[in-house]
């Protein structure tokens, strides 16, 4: 290490548990952290202060406005700017003793083999059900230890998966919620600070792996609510069928999440060429009037109670703030019996 690096580092290497040999190996590491947004910014900021040699981050969205109130690595001048390359842009300048890969792209089926493959640890900072479950299989698949976290409103949860033999995901979550089940924070909101206590608890856990310190939270869920303050720790078996992954699933068809989509710039041009069609926005009432792209205003807990005002015999759009609710309003209205409508892919925050 050079003189500025056990500068630097020094409270950790004072630390007996960690020393220069735990240093070394921080500096040595490779971790992945799957989305840059409420949970992988603080697991970004600690883990780039903490010295880990080099992180992948992957993430194919933009800084939006109503990320500012818990993003807190991105700034108002940041809006509209691609996440990866702001995240990027902050951390080398916070360390310039880490490296960075950045990938701004969504993790699929295709390409979660080649990307995770790189690392030694894996973050998932995801916000849906899919994309937990993509990562948890390639993690099995791998051999990789995967930190999971997740936030709802005042709520959080962190564990970590596949540690030395231990359980999987599936072992805690082996049927996935159904979709109207669990709203994301878009839909239903989340206290600002809660992703960056959840956040900081997963960059803890990703310490302890590297470094060889501590109890790992293995075949062990952690639950937090920020309005008790309280922390309560639940066990969970490992489950060996789980560890039998060898392919990838239809992870969106799994979670109940397939529904048609249409996107903003084909709903654009729809509108444009001035075509026969009938906009739903099923946010509630008071996001409708603040901003909207004139469609008519039916929120998600009041559609079935109006379905009469859905037409049948022209293509219906039906669209929320990120894409969420509007796909649990298109399942619902095929339930009813609707056969012509499309959910907006990215919601209004996509389109405007």
């Amino acid at each position: 290490m050079t003189t500025e690096e056990l500068k630097r580092y020094n409270r950790h290497i004072i630390l007996p548990e960690i020393g220069l040999e735990g240093q070394l190996k921080l500096k040595q590491a490779k971790v992945l952290v799957i989305g840059a947004g409420g949970l992988g910014c603080p697991v970004l900021q600690y883990l780039t202060a903490a010295g880990v040699g080099t992180m992948g981050i992957v993430d194919d969205d933009k800084v939006d406005e109503s990320n500012l109130q818990r993003q807190i690595l991105y700034t108002t001048n940041d809006i509209g700017k691609s996440k990866a390359e702001t995240a990027d842009e902050r951390l080398k300048a916070q360390n310039p003793f880490c490296a960075f890969n950045i990938y701004k792209q969504r993790l699929t089926v295709v390409n979660a083999i080649e990307i995770l493959s790189k690392y030694d640890i894996v973050v998932d900072g995801s916000d849906n059900f899919p994309t937990r479950y993509l990562v948890s299989d390639a993690c099995v698949m791998l051999g990789k230890p995967l930190v999971f976290g997740s936030v709802f409103k005042f709520e959080g949860q962190v564990a970590v998966f596949n540690f030395n033999g231990s359980a999987t995901y599936r072992c805690l979550y082996p049927v996935p919620p159904a979709a109207d089940e669990v709203p994301n924070c878009s839909d239903i909101g989340v206290l600002g600070v809660l992703p960056g206590i959840v956040g900081l608890l997963q960059a803890n856990e990703v310490i302890k792996m590297i470094t060889g310190v501590g109890e790992v939270l293995s075949n062990k869920l952690l639950r937090f609510d920020a309005l008790s303050m309280s922390f309560e720790t639940f066990s969970f078996p490992l489950n060996p069928e789980n560890k039998q992954v060898s392919s990838f699933a239809d992870y969106d068809q799994f979670c109940g999440v397939g529904v048609k989509e249409i996107s903003a710039n084909e709903l654009k041009e729809k509108i444009r060429l001035k075509e026969n069609i009938q906009i739903i926005d099923v946010r509630e009432t008071a996001e409708h009037e603040v901003k909207n792209i004139g469609a008519l205003s039916i929120p998600l807990r009041q559609l079935v109670e109006n379905l009469d005002k859905i037409q049948k015999d022209i293509p219906v759009v039906v669209h929320c703030q990120g894409g969420s609710r509007s796909k649990k309003a298109v399942a619902l209205l095929i339930e009813k019996g609707f056969d012509n409508v499309v959910s907006l892919k990215g919601g209004i925050a996509e389109f405007i």
